[in-house]
């Protein structure tokens, strides 16, 4: 199996005939990968550290907990209590987790047929979501009670959108036809 990384740089020319651009440094790059969760309940801190503690072992990162912007009385919720948990990935962990996600989850997801072109926004950014957290393989049997679902942001230098289209498609990362 052939990794994200070696694909990317085995198909570099492909992409620079494609894009029709002569110096490798004007290719778009993969800069980070952002993983989301919210935790729900505000005041749950056992969800919360259950949340936090799945997706550190997903992404082999620790987390970075967010608290609320503001206070919202109707929700009983204040301004810094913790509503969700977020990982900022570069690097050979950026490139291992994408490795995981198209190789392994991708796959076990329950009627996938791809992600949209549409996923990708005017600034080449590509957002999916992940509906359960059990598609990856650190997550126990016996865990299968607490599932939560995950927002995922892969973040490149592209322009526009058909740059980020190309790079993504290079990865062979699964859009629809």
């Amino acid at each position: 199996m052939i990794s994200t990384k070696e694909k990317i740089n085995k198909g570099e020319e492909a992409l620079k005939k494609e894009l029709k651009v002569d110096n490798a440094s004007a290719l778009p790059r993969l800069l980070k990968v952002v993983i989301n969760s919210g935790t729900g309940k505000a005041k749950d801190k056992k969800r919360n550290e259950l949340i936090a503690d799945r997706v550190a072992k997903i992404t082999g990162q620790k987390v970075s907990m967010r608290g609320a912007k503001q206070s919202i009385a109707s929700f009983k919720l204040r301004e810094g209590d913790i509503i969700g948990v977020a990982v900022t990935l570069r690097g050979a962990r950026m490139y291992r987790f994408i490795d995981k996600l198209i190789n392994v989850a991708m796959p076990r997801m329950r009627d996938f047929k791809g992600y949209t072109p549409s996923s990708v926004d005017a600034m080449g950014n590509l957002t999916i979501g992940i509906r359960e957290n059990s598609v990856f393989p650190e997550t126990n049997e016996e865990d299968l009670k607490d599932v939560f679902g995950m927002s995922i942001t892969f973040v490149t230098t592209a322009s526009n959108k058909e740059e980020a289209l190309a790079l993504f498609r290079q990865m062979e990362f699964p859009f629809k036809k």
